[in-house]
């Protein structure tokens, strides 16, 4: 998709933004696993769910919020603080909130264009989880 320069992301809901950053932080973790030699499509889900499910980009939250900016710690409460309609029954409510924290995010540095910074985010995300999935191995 291209990003067009009169896209304005602070000005989407909250949801919007997560349900963006959700697919880009799913590729981008993919990508990681395939470039890191995963290439059985079995274990490529097992292992990319354990960076995606809501705890660990829970973990992940609590871990980066004092490198954000500002202006990126206040998308985060926005995130944290949207109304979902549901919460999926295999994630406490708290991580789930957390983690809708975390795509929205995500979505907006995307759609900003700000691709730099997302990829500074996603490469520390990556270290630090990668860090836990392997704990769990």
């Amino acid at each position: 998709m291209m990003i067009t320069p009169d896209m304005q992301p602070g000005e989407l809901p909250a949801l919007v933004l997560a349900y963006v950053g959700d697919a880009v932080y799913e590729l981008f973790v993919r990508s990681y696993l395939v470039q890191r030699g995963i290439t059985r499509v079995k274990r490529l889900h097992g292992e990319t769910v354990k960076y995606v499910h809501a705890a660990a980009q829970a973990k992940l939250v609590r871990e980066l919020e004092g490198l954000l900016t500002e202006e990126e710690a206040a998308v985060l409460r926005r995130g944290r603080n949207a109304k979902s309609a549901h919460t999926p029954r295999s994630a406490a409510v708290l991580d789930y909130r957390q983690s809708t924290a975390f795509e929205c995010l995500i979505g907006y540095l995307y759609l900003k264009g700000d691709i730099a910074r997302l990829e500074e985010i996603l490469a520390i995300a990556m270290e630090l989880a990668a860090g836990r999935a392997n704990d769990i191995n």
